[in-house]
């Protein structure tokens, strides 16, 4: 018994070292690490809307405002924001937008982010880093 709970014991341990070593780049400002929830939660509690509003197949939608479903991704993650804000929108019956982290470097992402938008008609909010 104190075997398996050993073993039990370690693989919790790993898997919440695995889970903990995130491939979502953090930014570090004044010693401070922000992730993609941060931002989602600061954008949208100025836009009034609501956090991760779960839709019938429990997928999530990042915000959910009156008039937007958005999608809030780090730049690289361009591609993806645009599948799911669609997604979201068509299933919420509101406009599509995309909220994305942009810091230096990532000028190439919102080139090609707008390329797209602007065929599909979807809102871009640029977060700075």
């Amino acid at each position: 018994m104190k075997k398996q709970f050993s073993l039990l014991l370690t693989i919790v341990a790993v898997v919440l070292y695995f889970l903990s070593q995130s491939d979502i780049p953090l930014e570090k400002e004044d010693n401070v690490k922000r992730d993609e929830k941060y931002y989602q939660t600061k954008m949208c509690n100025e836009f009034g809307g609501k956090t991760e509003y779960i839709l019938f197949d429990k997928t999530r939608v990042d915000c959910l405002t009156d008039e937007y479903a958005i999608e809030v991704d780090f730049a690289k993650k361009w591609a993806e924001g645009i599948g799911q804000s669609l997604y979201y929108a068509e299933i919420t019956k509101k406009k599509p937008a995309i909220a994305l982290i942009v810091g230096d470097g990532d000028e190439k992402y919102l080139n090609r982010v707008k390329t797209v938008a602007d065929k599909f008609d979807i809102k871009i909010i640029v977060l700075d880093k």
